[in-house]
């Protein structure tokens, strides 16, 4: 299926790049390019449906968060539409999540990166296709179920299935990484992947970096100060890098 586009961003060059991204890409279609979230507003509301918005965060007069929200109320009706935020301010990550984004690309992002982006879009409208989901869903409604709640490891020579639901956290180790899992906790599983690598292929919504060594399944966290999270017996650090975002996160229970 080919997934109609826009992308929204004030700043020319970026606006450029994306665009030229999604042309790249064989299963995206360009529909529009919008140097301010009022312009590509407008648009929205007046033009034809769009499946996936390549929304920038940082703009004056009305910002991509912004704009997400005012299109949540304006309830669309008949169309699904999904925003991927772009933007080179990490701190906006959990807001970008409060929104029900589909994904969050941190500028400067390759098109590796876009790639993998545009890849999670088309595997939602896949799954919504499949399941014959009713046209008449608000836009920015929670997701349906992700195409797939697990993920293979290389462990030694074989490959091994990691349920998400059963990740406690996980621990970088240069170019290795030990998997906590609630079922077996004092055994971990260590595959050769770098903590970036893994990250990148675990959901956001589900997991959340908080130090340089250590991601955490946001599910897991039984315990948490401004500087810590515990899981079961483990306490693991939240550094400097990450305090904000995880500041935010848990600023609802503060």
């Amino acid at each position: 299926m080919t997934l109609s586009c826009i992308a929204v961003d004030d700043e020319p060059l970026a606006l450029g790049l994306v665009c030229a991204f999604i042309q790249k890409t064989p299963f995206l279609h360009l529909t529009g390019r919008y140097s301010s979230a009022v312009e590509a507003l407008q648009g929205l509301l007046t033009g034809p449906p769009v499946h996936v918005i390549f929304l920038d965060i940082q703009m004056p007069d009305l910002t991509g968060l912004e704009l997400a929200r005012v299109l949540e109320r304006s309830n669309r009706g008949t169309n699904i539409t999904r925003i991927v935020f772009t933007t080179a301010f990490d701190q906006f990550a959990l807001d970008g999540f409060r929104v029900d984004a589909l994904d969050y690309l941190l500028k400067p992002f390759n098109y590796e990166e876009f790639l993998r982006a545009a890849s999670k879009a088309r595997q939602y409208f896949d799954l919504v296709q499949r399941t014959e989901v009713a046209p008449a869903v608000p836009l920015l409604t929670p997701p349906v179920e992700p195409v797939e709640d697990y993920l293979f490891l290389k462990v030694e020579y074989q490959l091994v299935r990691i349920d998400y639901n059963d990740i406690l956290y996980i621990e970088g180790l240069k170019d290795y990484v030990k998997v906590y899992r609630q079922s077996d906790p004092d055994k971990p599983i260590l595959s050769l992947i770098s903590l970036k690598s893994l990250e990148e292929k675990l959901p956001i919504s589900q997991f959340m970096r908080v130090h340089r060594s250590f991601i955490v399944a946001l599910n897991s966290i039984h315990a948490f100060t401004k500087n810590s999270v515990q899981i079961g017996s483990a306490v693991i650090p939240v550094s400097e890098q990450y305090k904000d975002v995880f500041g935010q996160f848990i600023s609802r229970w503060l």
